[in-house]
């Protein structure tokens, strides 16, 4: 009797599945549970965050960079800065290298960069 129930279970749950998005098929015709999505499920941390952009859009630089970046277009503008962060990157490594400073040493300076270039209106 259990075996029965098991499986109109797996097939309600094939269904819900379907109704999910997720793939209904496995191998050897093995049917696969549903699962509650990440949104509806219950987290006693509360919710995410998502943490993303620039803090300071309005930085000394900001202007100069938005105009830059209408005039040359997004895609270009953005291997340009990729570029430039890229190189500002390997010119702390070097400095680290120099002074015989560690790795961690070398993360805060490349994240305070960041944060300094955000300020100033690099990142908008």
């Amino acid at each position: 009797m259990s075996a029965i129930v098991g499986s109109s279970a797996l097939a309600a749950a094939s269904t819900n599945a379907r109704g999910l998005g997720f793939k209904t098929s496995a191998p050897m015709g093995a049917k696969v549970a549903a699962t509650t999505p990440a949104s509806r499920r219950a987290t006693s941390r509360g919710s995410l965050r998502v943490v993303a952009g620039n803090d300071y859009e309005g930085g000394l630089f900001a202007p100069i960079v938005v105009v830059a970046r209408d005039v040359i277009g997004v895609k270009r503008f953005n291997q340009i800065r990729g570029k430039a962060i890229a190189l500002h990157s390997q010119v702390i490594t070097e400095f680290c290298k120099e002074i015989g400073a560690d790795g961690k040493v070398r993360q805060n300076l490349i994240r305070t960069a960041k944060q300094n270039g955000g300020k100033l209106g690099f990142l908008a």
